[in-house]
This record gives C-alpha cells, structure tokens and sequence, in this order.
C-alpha cells in the first residue's frame, strides 16, 4: 500500500517567526507585540496615520509646580500659514494627522492644558490666559542616518485684555534614523511628541513667562 505524502502549506513569516521563538514558561509577548508593530507599519507605509496623543513631560509638570503660586487658564491656539508649517505631516509618503482636531495648534494647546492640569495651576476662571499661534512644525524622515524635527510658536499671556508676554519659542530635534521606512516611520512619531516637550520646556523656562502668569 502506498502512503501519499501531504504537501505541507508554508508557514507566514509572521507565524514562522512566532513559532520558532523560544518561550520562558509561556508564550513570549514581547516578541508578538514587536512583530505587531512591524505589521502595522507595514501597513500604514503610504496612507494616513495618526500622531500620538500627548504626553505629559515629568520635568515640565515639576518645573510648573516649582514656579510659584499662581493660575491659568489656556486660550485659543492657532495656526499661520508658511513655509515649515505643515498639515498634514508627511512621512516618507504617509501623512500623518494631528489627533487633536487635525490640527496641530490643537495639538499644543492639548499639551499646554494637560501639563497646567497635572501641576495644579489650571483654572478656568483664572485671570491669566495663555493662547498662541504655530508658526513652524515639521519632520524630516527622509534621511537614511538622521532625522530631524523643527517647531515654533508665539505665545502669548493676557491678563483682563493686556498683552503681558509676547514671545517666539522654538525647539530642533535630531535621532537616529534609517533606511527602512519601517524603522524611521515609528522612530518619527515617537519623536514629534518629545519635540512639543521641548518646546514647552523653553516656553517654562523662561522667567518672564512665569512671572506673567502672577
């Protein structure tokens, strides 16, 4: 009698990779979500994409909270167009969207109320206003080795209609970057939610901002 041997049907790389992985007394979740993450790229390469929401700075919160007794509340952001402020974002070919409204003056303002909020200085009745206006935002990916980040805003605080601060802050970012879209995609995003960190940092940092804000 013969035995007819069955063609076996070849594996996905995907379900190669997951099933050849040694695991530690369970299956190995880091892996897959790695592999997820590959995936959703893979994907995402050529469409629309969605920024992170923001994230809230630890040293950003301190530096409010150190900043003396007062409260705000936050105004109106808004965008000016021009060269180096885009919207959307484009990425190697994907564009990628503020979360916020689309807009990324949304996007600033959200970071503004969220790190007033978690150092207890926001107030919605409070006399001081901070509001402003997006002058520079852009990412560049398209570097094989590095990828760089550009962003600036005036800001602006008001206090019963009078102008108390008017100021331009601006933050550059550089990273490692790559030749596969599927590294320097990510590797972008992650980095415009640092960029906004840092431009509020400047924006705390200086004395004549805080002191308007009293």
């Amino acid at each position: 009698m013969f035995h007819v041997r069955r063609k076996q049907t070849p594996k996905s790389v995907f379900q190669f990779l997951i099933t050849k992985q040694p695991t530690a007394g369970g299956f190995n979740m880091h892996f897959l979500r790695n592999i997820c993450a590959m995936a959703a790229v893979v994907v995402m390469t050529g469409c629309s994409v969605m920024a992170p929401q923001y994230s809230a700075s630890i040293d950003n919160v301190q530096k409010l909270k150190d900043s003396g007794d007062y409260s705000a509340k936050v105004g109106a952001f808004t965008s000016k167009p021009g060269q180096g402020n885009v919207n959307p974002i484009s990425l190697r070919g994907s564009s990628m969207n503020s979360p916020y409204q689309s807009s990324y003056a949304k996007y600033v303002e959200e970071a503004i109320k969220q790190e007033l909020s978690l150092a207890n200085k926001m107030a919605p009745n409070a006399n001081a206003e901070v509001s402003g206006t997006l002058l520079k935002n852009d990412l560049d990916s398209s570097g094989f080795s590095t990828g760089t980040g550009d962003i600036e805003a005036r800001f602006v605080v008001k206090k019963q209609g009078q102008i108390l601060y008017d100021q331009v802050k601006s933050a550059h970012r550089e990273w490692p970057s790559s030749f596969a879209g599927a590294v320097a995609i990510p590797r972008a995003m992650q980095e415009y939610t640092i960029l906004v960190q840092n431009l509020l940092a400047s924006l705390y940092a200086d004395p004549a901002f805080l002191s308007a804000l009293k």
